[in-house]
């Protein structure tokens, strides 16, 4: 099992006064030649948002797009919709730029600030139409047991998300003391595993609130909660195109 651990405090920050940013990966003026991408994910950055302010409008392509509300009120608008989309922590929101799309994201409350996951990853293949989706998915279905958000369009499983790339995100919620076993779909893909709170064994190493930790190369690990703990995994390709390392 070949393993790589980013700590909270390691990760790239930016502080924009509206905009307190955290960078899994090298990001707009952040960059880290060791943390370009991980397989497939190339983005996954931990926001906190000011109440009325937001992300003016502004263009992708060719990149799936995956937003996790982790508190607060996300209100999103794109070129394939005219009116503002509320998206509430419990919901999980997918984009395929594909072909191009224009999109504004905003903290819909005057009062309280936004924190969530923005999570890119390339996808498999080109110049798709641009699609959009959302879903609610009720924390009571991952307390101790694996929740899947997303997953590939090309496969049929009901429940979930779709994206244009043969990934995986799941999350579950682990009572203190309790553990579970990961299998990877198979041994070409990784995962990583964002601890959003909580503290966390693997491997014999110790996850705190906001670390992670990449894993590749075995068919399954073991994770045991030294406490009460919400987990975000991020299950794609390692082997991608050498041109989408620069989209």
């Amino acid at each position: 099992m070949k393993t790589v651990v980013h700590r909270s405090d390691s990760r790239g920050f930016a502080n924009h006064g509206w905009l307190q940013a955290n960078h899994s990966f090298s990001f707009a003026n952040y960059y880290n030649p060791e943390k370009v991408h991980f397989g497939a994910l190339r983005v996954l950055n931990d926001d906190m948002i000011a109440p009325s302010m937001g992300f003016g409008t502004h263009p992708h392509d060719n990149m799936e797009i995956i937003t996790i509300p982790l508190k607060g009120i996300l209100k999103h608008r794109d070129s394939m919709h005219n009116e503002w989309q509320a998206v509430l922590p419990g919901e999980v929101q997918v984009m395929s730029a594909g072909t191009g799309v224009q999109h504004s994201e905003i903290n819909g409350s005057n009062e309280d600030h936004l924190g969530l996951f923005q999570i890119w990853i390339f996808p498999n293949k080109q110049n798709v139409a641009p699609r959009y989706d959302q879903k609610s998915f009720g924390a009571e279905h991952r307390k101790n047991k694996l929740q899947t958000l997303v997953t590939s369009i090309d496969e049929n499983h009901e429940g979930s998300l779709k994206i244009h790339q043969d990934a995986v995100l799941s999350r579950i919620d682990l009572d203190k003391g309790k553990s579970f076993n990961y299998k990877l779909k198979s041994e070409n893909h990784g995962v990583y595993v964002m601890n959003i709170y909580g503290e966390l064994l693997i491997d014999d190493r110790v996850l705190a609130t906001r670390d992670a930790m990449g894993i590749s190369e075995t068919n399954s690990f073991e994770i045991e909660a030294k406490d009460d703990s919400s987990i975000l995994f991020i299950e794609v390709p390692m082997e991608i195109l050498k041109d989408n390392l620069f989209a």
